[in-house]
């Protein structure tokens, strides 16, 4: 009888995000939520 074990190594690092990255993260952010509701008042009509 032959077991195999895996061992799995999980690095974590902290990512650094430009200050133009975090700005078009939150731009994007604000209109799909803009959008879904928009979406959503819609079907609420009929």
């Amino acid at each position: 009888m032959t077991l195999h074990i895996f061992s799995l190594t999980i690095t974590i690092t902290k990512r650094e995000i430009s200050l133009e990255k975090a700005l078009h993260n939150e731009r994007v952010k604000k209109i799909f939520e803009e959008n879904r509701s928009k979406v959503e008042n819609y079907f609420r009509q009929f």
